[in-house]
Protein backbone atom coordinates (compact mmCIF):
# COMPACT_ATOMS: atom_id res chain seq x y z
CA UNK A 1 0.00 0.00 0.00
CA UNK A 2 1.43 3.78 -0.66
CA UNK A 3 1.57 5.75 1.83
CA UNK A 4 -0.93 8.16 0.37
CA UNK A 5 -3.21 5.22 0.55
CA UNK A 6 -2.05 4.40 4.33
CA UNK A 7 -2.62 8.97 5.13
CA UNK A 8 -6.50 7.78 3.85
CA UNK A 9 -6.91 4.33 5.41
CA UNK A 10 -5.88 5.86 8.80
CA UNK A 11 -7.62 8.96 8.77
CA UNK A 12 -4.18 10.62 9.62
CA UNK A 13 -5.70 14.47 8.28
CA UNK A 14 -8.89 14.26 10.85
CA UNK A 15 -6.51 12.64 13.46
CA UNK A 16 -3.75 15.35 13.28
CA UNK A 17 -6.55 18.38 13.45
CA UNK A 18 -8.24 17.00 16.40
CA UNK A 19 -4.95 16.53 18.33
CA UNK A 20 -5.47 12.40 18.39
CA UNK A 21 -1.76 12.09 19.58
CA UNK A 22 -2.71 8.16 18.95
CA UNK A 23 -1.64 8.72 15.71
CA UNK A 24 2.19 8.81 16.38
CA UNK A 25 2.29 6.28 19.40
CA UNK A 26 0.68 3.64 21.34
CA UNK A 27 2.88 4.54 24.28
CA UNK A 28 0.48 6.91 27.06
CA UNK A 29 3.27 8.89 28.62
CA UNK A 30 4.78 9.89 24.69
CA UNK A 31 1.24 10.59 23.75
CA UNK A 32 0.50 13.43 26.67
CA UNK A 33 3.85 14.90 25.58
CA UNK A 34 2.62 14.68 21.89
CA UNK A 35 -0.54 16.23 23.14
CA UNK A 36 1.68 19.26 24.33
CA UNK A 37 3.36 20.14 21.31
CA UNK A 38 0.31 20.03 18.59
CA UNK A 39 -0.40 24.36 19.01
CA UNK A 40 1.15 24.87 15.81
CA UNK A 41 -2.30 23.14 13.64
CA UNK A 42 -3.55 26.62 13.89
CA UNK A 43 -1.06 29.30 14.62
CA UNK A 44 -2.24 31.31 11.29
CA UNK A 45 -5.70 31.43 12.03
CA UNK A 46 -4.96 33.13 15.41
CA UNK A 47 -2.28 34.97 14.53
CA UNK A 48 -4.08 38.30 13.90
CA UNK A 49 -4.94 38.78 17.59
CA UNK A 50 -1.19 39.31 17.99
CA UNK A 51 -1.28 42.18 14.70
CA UNK A 52 -2.12 45.32 17.08
CA UNK A 53 1.06 44.37 19.68
CA UNK A 54 3.66 43.68 17.32
CA UNK A 55 2.38 47.10 15.50
CA UNK A 56 2.49 49.22 18.04
CA UNK A 57 6.13 47.44 19.38
CA UNK A 58 7.53 48.19 15.77
CA UNK A 59 6.15 51.94 15.81
CA UNK A 60 7.82 52.09 19.06
CA UNK A 61 11.25 51.09 18.09
CA UNK A 62 10.90 53.35 15.19
CA UNK A 63 10.44 56.41 16.92
CA UNK A 64 13.05 55.56 19.50
CA UNK A 65 15.53 55.52 16.58
CA UNK A 66 16.45 52.02 16.00
CA UNK A 67 18.52 51.45 12.83
CA UNK A 68 19.57 47.36 13.67
CA UNK A 69 17.68 44.87 15.60
CA UNK A 70 19.85 41.63 16.99
CA UNK A 71 17.93 38.23 17.58
CA UNK A 72 20.28 36.36 19.57
CA UNK A 73 18.78 32.67 19.38
CA UNK A 74 19.54 29.20 18.28
CA UNK A 75 17.33 26.39 16.12
CA UNK A 76 13.63 26.71 16.28
CA UNK A 77 13.56 30.35 17.63
CA UNK A 78 16.21 31.77 14.74
CA UNK A 79 15.83 30.57 11.39
CA UNK A 80 12.52 31.58 10.64
CA UNK A 81 13.52 35.44 11.35
CA UNK A 82 16.76 34.38 9.19
CA UNK A 83 15.29 33.04 6.53
CA UNK A 84 12.27 36.14 6.43
CA UNK A 85 15.10 38.98 6.63
CA UNK A 86 17.24 37.30 4.25
CA UNK A 87 14.50 36.70 1.41
CA UNK A 88 12.15 39.61 2.20
CA UNK A 89 14.74 42.55 3.72
CA UNK A 90 13.55 45.05 6.19
CA UNK A 91 10.97 47.59 4.65
CA UNK A 92 12.18 51.27 4.00
CA UNK A 93 12.40 53.52 7.02
CA UNK A 94 12.45 50.23 9.14
CA UNK A 95 15.49 48.89 11.18
CA UNK A 96 18.10 46.02 9.72
CA UNK A 97 17.39 42.31 11.44
CA UNK A 98 20.95 40.65 12.23
CA UNK A 99 20.48 37.10 13.47
CA UNK A 100 23.49 35.69 15.85
CA UNK A 101 22.97 32.13 16.01
CA UNK A 102 26.22 31.22 16.75
CA UNK A 103 28.87 31.27 19.96
CA UNK A 104 32.01 32.34 17.56
CA UNK A 105 34.08 34.97 18.92
CA UNK A 106 34.92 35.97 15.76
CA UNK A 107 31.29 36.14 14.63
CA UNK A 108 30.13 38.33 17.53
CA UNK A 109 33.80 40.57 17.56
CA UNK A 110 32.30 41.51 13.77
CA UNK A 111 28.83 41.75 14.47
CA UNK A 112 29.38 44.10 17.52
CA UNK A 113 32.25 46.18 15.35
CA UNK A 114 28.88 47.51 12.79
CA UNK A 115 26.20 48.28 15.53
CA UNK A 116 25.91 51.68 17.58
CA UNK A 117 24.75 50.88 20.94
CA UNK A 118 22.86 54.07 20.71
CA UNK A 119 20.52 52.72 17.60
CA UNK A 120 20.54 48.95 18.06
CA UNK A 121 18.22 47.00 20.11
CA UNK A 122 18.77 43.18 20.92
CA UNK A 123 15.98 39.93 21.39
CA UNK A 124 16.72 37.16 23.20
CA UNK A 125 15.14 34.45 22.06
CA UNK A 126 14.60 30.68 23.79
CA UNK A 127 11.17 28.71 24.04
CA UNK A 128 12.91 26.75 27.21
CA UNK A 129 14.75 29.76 28.25
CA UNK A 130 18.09 27.39 29.35
CA UNK A 131 19.23 27.48 26.13
CA UNK A 132 23.46 27.98 26.34
CA UNK A 133 24.07 29.92 23.73
CA UNK A 134 21.38 32.72 23.70
CA UNK A 135 21.85 32.72 27.38
CA UNK A 136 26.13 33.56 26.87
CA UNK A 137 25.34 36.05 23.75
CA UNK A 138 23.05 38.01 26.49
CA UNK A 139 25.45 38.38 28.76
CA UNK A 140 28.22 39.86 26.28
CA UNK A 141 25.41 42.04 24.89
CA UNK A 142 23.90 43.28 28.09
CA UNK A 143 27.64 44.52 29.22
CA UNK A 144 28.22 46.18 25.81
CA UNK A 145 24.75 48.00 26.51
CA UNK A 146 25.48 48.48 29.95
CA UNK A 147 28.65 50.28 29.39
CA UNK A 148 27.31 52.30 26.30
CA UNK A 149 24.40 53.66 27.96
CA UNK A 150 23.84 52.97 31.36
CA UNK A 151 21.67 49.97 32.87
CA UNK A 152 18.42 51.31 32.69
CA UNK A 153 18.40 52.37 29.24
CA UNK A 154 20.29 49.51 28.19
CA UNK A 155 17.44 47.33 29.51
CA UNK A 156 14.78 49.69 27.19
CA UNK A 157 16.90 48.06 24.39
CA UNK A 158 16.36 44.13 25.17
CA UNK A 159 13.34 41.93 24.69
CA UNK A 160 12.56 38.46 25.25
CA UNK A 161 10.55 35.71 23.70
CA UNK A 162 10.20 32.66 25.69
CA UNK A 163 7.19 30.80 27.02
CA UNK A 164 5.49 31.77 29.89
CA UNK A 165 7.15 31.11 32.87
CA UNK A 166 10.36 29.80 31.83
CA UNK A 167 13.74 31.12 33.54
CA UNK A 168 14.58 33.28 30.68
CA UNK A 169 11.51 34.93 31.57
CA UNK A 170 12.34 35.14 35.16
CA UNK A 171 15.88 36.63 34.18
CA UNK A 172 14.21 39.63 32.49
CA UNK A 173 12.42 40.65 35.51
CA UNK A 174 15.17 40.48 37.66
CA UNK A 175 17.18 42.61 35.11
CA UNK A 176 15.15 44.70 34.06
CA UNK A 177 14.81 44.52 30.33
CA UNK A 178 11.98 45.90 28.33
CA UNK A 179 9.05 43.08 27.62
CA UNK A 180 8.46 39.56 27.25
CA UNK A 181 6.35 38.28 24.30
CA UNK A 182 5.27 35.17 25.22
CA UNK A 183 5.18 32.42 23.20
CA UNK A 184 2.56 29.59 23.11
CA UNK A 185 4.32 26.80 25.44
CA UNK A 186 2.43 23.59 23.36
CA UNK A 187 4.66 24.90 20.00
CA UNK A 188 7.68 23.26 19.88
CA UNK A 189 11.05 25.32 19.01
CA UNK A 190 11.05 23.94 14.86
CA UNK A 191 7.21 24.14 14.14
CA UNK A 192 7.22 28.07 15.86
CA UNK A 193 7.74 29.69 12.72
CA UNK A 194 4.48 31.94 12.94
CA UNK A 195 4.60 32.15 16.93
CA UNK A 196 6.24 35.37 18.19
CA UNK A 197 9.26 33.46 17.72
CA UNK A 198 9.10 34.43 13.46
CA UNK A 199 6.70 36.77 13.36
CA UNK A 200 8.02 39.58 15.76
CA UNK A 201 11.47 39.83 14.39
CA UNK A 202 9.72 40.19 11.17
CA UNK A 203 7.36 42.99 12.24
CA UNK A 204 10.27 44.89 13.73
CA UNK A 205 11.74 45.35 10.14
CA UNK A 206 9.16 46.23 8.57
CA UNK A 207 7.72 42.68 7.26
CA UNK A 208 4.16 42.68 5.58
CA UNK A 209 3.20 40.55 8.45
CA UNK A 210 -0.39 40.21 7.43
CA UNK A 211 0.40 38.95 3.86
CA UNK A 212 2.72 36.58 5.35
CA UNK A 213 0.07 35.15 7.88
CA UNK A 214 -2.04 35.71 4.78
CA UNK A 215 -0.82 32.86 3.06
CA UNK A 216 -0.09 30.94 5.59
CA UNK A 217 -3.82 31.11 6.30
CA UNK A 218 -4.87 29.93 2.83
CA UNK A 219 -2.36 26.97 3.03
CA UNK A 220 -3.50 25.73 6.66
CA UNK A 221 -6.80 26.14 4.86
CA UNK A 222 -5.75 23.77 2.49
CA UNK A 223 -3.72 21.19 4.81
CA UNK A 224 -7.16 19.99 5.97
CA UNK A 225 -8.27 18.54 2.80
CA UNK A 226 -8.52 15.04 2.42
CA UNK A 227 -5.05 13.47 1.34
CA UNK A 228 -5.53 13.54 -2.66
CA UNK A 229 -6.45 17.34 -2.52
CA UNK A 230 -3.56 17.79 0.33
CA UNK A 231 -0.75 19.84 -0.47
CA UNK A 232 1.27 18.29 2.98
CA UNK A 233 -0.22 14.97 2.32
CA UNK A 234 1.13 15.11 -1.06
CA UNK A 235 4.73 15.82 0.11
CA UNK A 236 4.79 13.74 2.97
CA UNK A 237 3.74 10.86 0.74
CA UNK A 238 6.25 11.36 -1.33
CA UNK A 239 8.74 11.65 1.28
CA UNK A 240 7.77 8.46 2.69
CA UNK A 241 7.68 6.67 -0.41
CA UNK A 242 11.26 7.70 -1.19
CA UNK A 243 12.22 6.47 1.75
CA UNK A 244 10.78 2.96 1.48
CA UNK A 245 12.67 3.08 -2.06
CA UNK A 246 15.58 3.66 -0.45
CA UNK A 247 15.68 7.14 -1.04
CA UNK A 248 16.54 8.86 1.86
CA UNK A 249 18.73 12.02 0.65
CA UNK A 250 16.45 15.06 0.61
CA UNK A 251 18.51 17.55 -1.88
CA UNK A 252 16.79 21.02 -1.58
CA UNK A 253 17.29 22.99 -4.89
CA UNK A 254 16.02 26.62 -4.48
CA UNK A 255 15.79 29.98 -7.10
CA UNK A 256 18.86 31.55 -5.57
CA UNK A 257 16.29 34.66 -3.77
CA UNK A 258 14.77 31.25 -1.88
CA UNK A 259 18.05 29.80 -0.84
CA UNK A 260 18.14 30.45 2.85
CA UNK A 261 14.50 28.84 3.30
CA UNK A 262 16.66 25.49 2.66
CA UNK A 263 18.24 26.07 6.22
CA UNK A 264 14.73 26.18 7.87
CA UNK A 265 13.68 22.98 6.11
CA UNK A 266 16.66 21.52 7.16
CA UNK A 267 16.19 21.75 10.92
CA UNK A 268 12.67 20.73 10.85
CA UNK A 269 13.23 17.70 8.04
CA UNK A 270 16.46 16.32 10.08
CA UNK A 271 15.31 16.61 13.81
CA UNK A 272 11.93 15.67 13.36
CA UNK A 273 12.66 12.63 11.22
CA UNK A 274 16.43 11.51 12.36
CA UNK A 275 15.67 9.29 15.09
CA UNK A 276 15.35 5.51 16.20
CA UNK A 277 18.68 4.11 13.42
CA UNK A 278 16.20 6.02 10.50
CA UNK A 279 15.47 9.37 8.89
CA UNK A 280 15.81 11.70 5.71
CA UNK A 281 18.96 13.67 5.25
CA UNK A 282 18.53 16.96 4.15
CA UNK A 283 20.87 18.26 1.80
CA UNK A 284 21.16 22.01 1.08
CA UNK A 285 22.26 22.96 -2.81
CA UNK A 286 24.09 25.80 -3.10
CA UNK A 287 23.37 25.53 -6.82
CA UNK A 288 21.59 23.33 -9.01
CA UNK A 289 23.93 19.68 -8.91
CA UNK A 290 24.93 18.64 -12.62
CA UNK A 291 22.13 15.53 -12.51
CA UNK A 292 24.49 12.83 -13.03
CA UNK A 293 25.38 13.19 -9.48
CA UNK A 294 21.69 12.63 -8.54
CA UNK A 295 22.15 8.85 -7.28
CA UNK A 296 19.50 6.33 -6.60
CA UNK A 297 19.24 7.29 -2.99
CA UNK A 298 18.18 11.19 -3.84
CA UNK A 299 14.94 12.62 -3.81
CA UNK A 300 14.92 16.64 -5.00
CA UNK A 301 12.68 19.10 -3.50
CA UNK A 302 12.63 21.96 -5.85
CA UNK A 303 11.43 25.07 -4.25
CA UNK A 304 11.63 27.75 -6.74
CA UNK A 305 9.99 31.26 -7.67
CA UNK A 306 7.22 31.09 -10.33
CA UNK A 307 8.96 33.03 -12.45
CA UNK A 308 12.70 31.11 -12.11
CA UNK A 309 13.02 30.06 -16.01
CA UNK A 310 16.57 29.06 -14.61
CA UNK A 311 15.78 26.67 -12.00
CA UNK A 312 12.30 25.58 -14.06
CA UNK A 313 14.43 23.87 -16.88
CA UNK A 314 16.82 22.21 -14.77
CA UNK A 315 14.07 20.48 -13.31
CA UNK A 316 12.71 19.66 -16.29
CA UNK A 317 16.08 18.19 -17.44
CA UNK A 318 17.08 16.58 -13.99
CA UNK A 319 13.35 14.89 -13.67
CA UNK A 320 14.83 12.53 -15.96
CA UNK A 321 17.36 11.40 -13.47
CA UNK A 322 15.84 11.73 -10.76
CA UNK A 323 13.02 11.51 -8.74
CA UNK A 324 11.96 15.45 -8.32
CA UNK A 325 8.74 17.20 -6.88
CA UNK A 326 8.48 20.94 -7.41
CA UNK A 327 7.14 24.04 -5.19
CA UNK A 328 6.20 27.37 -6.47
CA UNK A 329 6.16 30.55 -4.70
CA UNK A 330 4.74 33.69 -6.34
CA UNK A 331 6.57 35.64 -4.35
CA UNK A 332 8.82 36.20 -1.00
CA UNK A 333 5.39 36.45 1.22
CA UNK A 334 4.60 32.97 0.51
CA UNK A 335 6.85 31.61 3.02
CA UNK A 336 4.30 31.52 5.00
CA UNK A 337 2.61 29.23 3.00
CA UNK A 338 5.52 27.27 3.16
CA UNK A 339 6.54 27.11 6.59
CA UNK A 340 2.34 25.87 7.41
CA UNK A 341 2.85 22.95 4.05
CA UNK A 342 6.17 21.68 5.07
CA UNK A 343 5.24 21.63 8.96
CA UNK A 344 2.34 19.49 8.15
CA UNK A 345 4.02 17.66 6.14
CA UNK A 346 6.99 16.27 7.96
CA UNK A 347 4.43 15.81 11.02
CA UNK A 348 2.45 13.41 8.66
CA UNK A 349 5.76 11.79 7.37
CA UNK A 350 6.65 11.12 10.87
CA UNK A 351 3.64 9.11 10.85
CA UNK A 352 3.95 7.35 8.04
CA UNK A 353 7.47 5.62 8.89
CA UNK A 354 6.96 5.73 12.75
CA UNK A 355 8.79 8.19 14.10
CA UNK A 356 7.39 10.75 16.90
CA UNK A 357 8.00 13.99 14.80
CA UNK A 358 7.72 16.39 18.04
CA UNK A 359 11.05 15.05 19.84
CA UNK A 360 15.18 15.33 19.89
CA UNK A 361 15.91 12.65 21.79
CA UNK A 362 19.80 12.27 21.15
CA UNK A 363 20.18 16.41 21.03
CA UNK A 364 20.75 16.43 25.09
CA UNK A 365 23.55 14.00 24.16
CA UNK A 366 25.96 16.61 22.86
CA UNK A 367 25.46 19.41 25.70
CA UNK A 368 25.70 17.21 28.46
CA UNK A 369 29.35 16.69 26.74
CA UNK A 370 29.65 19.98 26.38
CA UNK A 371 28.91 20.78 30.13
CA UNK A 372 31.71 17.92 30.65
CA UNK A 373 34.24 19.44 28.83
CA UNK A 374 33.45 22.66 30.11
CA UNK A 375 33.72 21.37 33.66
CA UNK A 376 36.93 19.09 33.41
CA UNK A 377 34.96 16.47 33.45
CA UNK A 378 35.74 14.73 30.17
CA UNK A 379 37.93 15.84 27.23
CA UNK A 380 37.80 14.76 23.50
CA UNK A 381 40.20 12.82 21.87
CA UNK A 382 43.68 13.28 21.48
CA UNK A 383 44.99 14.41 17.95
CA UNK A 384 47.14 11.44 16.37
CA UNK A 385 49.54 13.92 14.25
CA UNK A 386 50.56 18.17 13.95
CA UNK A 387 50.79 18.95 10.47
CA UNK A 388 52.72 22.03 10.59
CA UNK A 389 49.79 23.41 13.27
CA UNK A 390 47.06 21.60 12.07
CA UNK A 391 45.80 18.80 14.48
CA UNK A 392 44.29 15.84 13.21
CA UNK A 393 42.33 13.67 15.21
CA UNK A 394 40.10 9.94 13.94
CA UNK A 395 37.79 8.95 15.94
CA UNK A 396 34.86 6.51 16.71
CA UNK A 397 34.55 4.05 13.58
CA UNK A 398 37.25 6.00 11.73
CA UNK A 399 40.08 4.74 13.21
CA UNK A 400 43.32 6.18 13.03
CA UNK A 401 45.54 5.06 9.41
CA UNK A 402 48.56 2.71 10.33
CA UNK A 403 50.25 5.06 8.24
CA UNK A 404 49.95 8.35 10.03
CA UNK A 405 48.58 11.31 7.71
CA UNK A 406 52.34 13.29 6.38
CA UNK A 407 49.88 16.00 5.26
CA UNK A 408 46.66 17.43 5.66
CA UNK A 409 45.83 16.48 2.20
CA UNK A 410 46.57 13.03 2.75
CA UNK A 411 44.12 13.29 6.30
CA UNK A 412 41.42 14.30 4.16
CA UNK A 413 41.79 11.25 1.89
CA UNK A 414 42.01 8.58 5.03
CA UNK A 415 38.81 10.57 5.62
CA UNK A 416 37.50 9.81 1.96
CA UNK A 417 38.52 5.92 2.30
CA UNK A 418 35.65 5.88 5.23
CA UNK A 419 32.70 7.05 2.62
CA UNK A 420 31.02 4.18 0.46
CA UNK A 421 27.75 3.62 -1.38
CA UNK A 422 24.71 4.95 0.41
CA UNK A 423 26.46 7.64 2.79
CA UNK A 424 26.84 10.90 2.86
CA UNK A 425 29.78 13.39 3.47
CA UNK A 426 29.15 16.38 6.22
CA UNK A 427 31.47 19.16 6.87
CA UNK A 428 31.02 20.50 10.55
CA UNK A 429 32.14 24.08 10.28
CA UNK A 430 32.99 25.71 13.70
CA UNK A 431 33.25 29.48 12.04
CA UNK A 432 31.21 32.64 11.32
CA UNK A 433 28.02 32.19 9.07
CA UNK A 434 29.88 34.46 6.54
CA UNK A 435 30.19 34.30 2.93
CA UNK A 436 34.71 34.70 3.24
CA UNK A 437 34.15 31.51 5.07
CA UNK A 438 31.36 29.38 3.16
CA UNK A 439 32.26 30.39 -0.34
CA UNK A 440 35.86 28.85 -0.61
CA UNK A 441 34.27 25.40 1.68
CA UNK A 442 30.82 25.62 -0.84
CA UNK A 443 33.14 25.07 -3.60
CA UNK A 444 35.02 22.42 -2.23
CA UNK A 445 31.51 21.02 -1.46
CA UNK A 446 30.57 20.88 -4.87
CA UNK A 447 34.45 19.46 -5.77
CA UNK A 448 33.59 16.71 -3.58
CA UNK A 449 29.92 15.62 -4.56
CA UNK A 450 31.40 15.85 -8.35
CA UNK A 451 34.17 13.53 -7.76
CA UNK A 452 32.77 10.97 -5.02
CA UNK A 453 28.98 11.07 -6.12
CA UNK A 454 28.02 11.39 -2.34
CA UNK A 455 25.75 13.74 -0.86
CA UNK A 456 27.60 16.51 0.57
CA UNK A 457 26.74 18.69 3.40
CA UNK A 458 28.13 21.71 4.66
CA UNK A 459 26.99 22.72 8.16
CA UNK A 460 28.02 25.95 10.73
CA UNK A 461 28.93 24.60 13.81
CA UNK A 462 27.13 25.18 16.35
CA UNK A 463 23.73 25.99 14.58
CA UNK A 464 23.69 22.37 12.90
CA UNK A 465 23.95 20.93 16.87
CA UNK A 466 19.82 21.89 16.95
CA UNK A 467 19.09 20.78 13.79
CA UNK A 468 20.92 18.27 12.21
CA UNK A 469 23.16 16.89 14.98
CA UNK A 470 19.78 14.64 15.77
CA UNK A 471 20.00 13.13 12.38
CA UNK A 472 23.54 12.42 12.69
CA UNK A 473 23.32 10.86 16.59
CA UNK A 474 19.92 9.41 16.00
CA UNK A 475 19.13 8.63 12.09
CA UNK A 476 21.06 5.79 9.97
CA UNK A 477 24.80 5.31 10.31
CA UNK A 478 25.31 6.92 6.92
CA UNK A 479 27.20 9.70 7.75
CA UNK A 480 30.75 10.57 7.33
CA UNK A 481 31.96 13.08 9.11
CA UNK A 482 34.40 16.10 8.98
CA UNK A 483 34.77 18.41 12.12
CA UNK A 484 36.76 21.81 11.52
CA UNK A 485 37.74 23.67 14.37
CA UNK A 486 39.94 26.37 15.10
CA UNK A 487 42.38 28.11 17.96
CA UNK A 488 41.63 31.72 17.20
CA UNK A 489 42.78 34.04 19.80
CA UNK A 490 39.88 36.49 19.40
CA UNK A 491 37.86 36.08 22.70
CA UNK A 492 35.02 37.45 25.24
CA UNK A 493 34.59 37.02 28.73
CA UNK A 494 30.89 35.83 29.42
CA UNK A 495 29.60 38.15 32.39
CA UNK A 496 28.82 35.45 35.56
CA UNK A 497 30.38 32.67 33.79
CA UNK A 498 33.66 30.86 34.49
CA UNK A 499 34.08 29.89 30.64
CA UNK A 500 34.62 32.21 28.07
CA UNK A 501 33.14 32.47 25.07
CA UNK A 502 35.76 30.71 23.19
CA UNK A 503 35.63 28.18 25.57
CA UNK A 504 31.98 27.30 25.05
CA UNK A 505 32.48 27.31 20.80
CA UNK A 506 35.39 25.18 21.42
CA UNK A 507 33.67 23.04 23.95
CA UNK A 508 30.58 22.53 21.67
CA UNK A 509 32.76 21.15 18.35
CA UNK A 510 34.10 18.91 21.05
CA UNK A 511 31.26 18.01 22.69
CA UNK A 512 29.68 16.73 18.90
CA UNK A 513 33.08 15.10 18.78
CA UNK A 514 32.44 13.06 21.62
CA UNK A 515 28.95 12.15 20.88
CA UNK A 516 29.46 11.20 17.35
CA UNK A 517 32.25 8.79 18.41
CA UNK A 518 30.49 7.04 21.24
CA UNK A 519 28.16 6.56 18.81
CA UNK A 520 30.39 5.18 16.50
CA UNK A 521 30.11 6.97 13.83
CA UNK A 522 32.88 8.10 11.07
CA UNK A 523 34.43 11.29 12.29
CA UNK A 524 37.73 13.23 11.34
CA UNK A 525 38.21 16.59 12.95
CA UNK A 526 40.94 19.17 11.57
CA UNK A 527 41.94 21.83 14.02
CA UNK A 528 42.88 24.93 12.48
CA UNK A 529 46.04 27.18 13.89
CA UNK A 530 44.14 30.32 13.14
CA UNK A 531 40.41 31.24 12.55
CA UNK A 532 41.35 33.39 9.68
CA UNK A 533 39.19 33.42 6.24
CA UNK A 534 42.51 32.30 4.70
CA UNK A 535 43.02 29.22 6.94
CA UNK A 536 39.67 27.85 5.52
CA UNK A 537 40.15 29.06 2.11
CA UNK A 538 43.06 27.17 2.47
CA UNK A 539 41.56 24.05 3.73
CA UNK A 540 38.80 24.32 1.08
CA UNK A 541 41.78 24.13 -1.25
CA UNK A 542 43.08 20.85 0.48
CA UNK A 543 39.09 19.29 0.45
CA UNK A 544 39.46 19.45 -3.06
CA UNK A 545 42.63 18.19 -3.85
CA UNK A 546 41.93 15.48 -1.77
CA UNK A 547 39.51 14.46 -4.18
CA UNK A 548 42.10 14.07 -7.12
CA UNK A 549 43.87 11.28 -7.54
Amino acid sequence: MGSLDRLIEADAIGRLLARDASLFTDDVDTRIAIGQRLGWLDLASKASARFPLLKNLADALRQEGATDVVLLGMGGSSLAPLVLARVLGNAPGHPRLHVLDSTSPIAVSAMLQTLDPASTFVIVASKSGTTVEPLALYAIFRAWLDDALGRPAAGRRLIVITDPGSPLEKLRQKETMRLTLSAPPTVGGRYSALSLFGLAPAALIGIDVEGLVGRAAAMESACRNEPRHNPAALLAAWMADGLDAGRDKLTIVTSPALRPFGLWVEQLVAESLGKQGTGIVPVLATAPPDPDVLGADRLVAVVRLRDDAITQRWSSEAAAAADITEVMLGDGLDLGAEFVRWEYATALTGFLIGVNPFDEPNVAEAKRATSDILAGRSAAPRACCDLDGTWVTFAGAAHTPESVPATRVEALRAWLAHAGQGDYLALLVYAPDDPAYREPLERAAQDLEQATRLPVCLETGPRYLHSTGQLHKGGPNTGVFLLVTSRDRTDFLVPGERYTLAALHRAQAEGDLVTLAARDRRVVRIDLPTGSPDAFASLAADIAAATQT
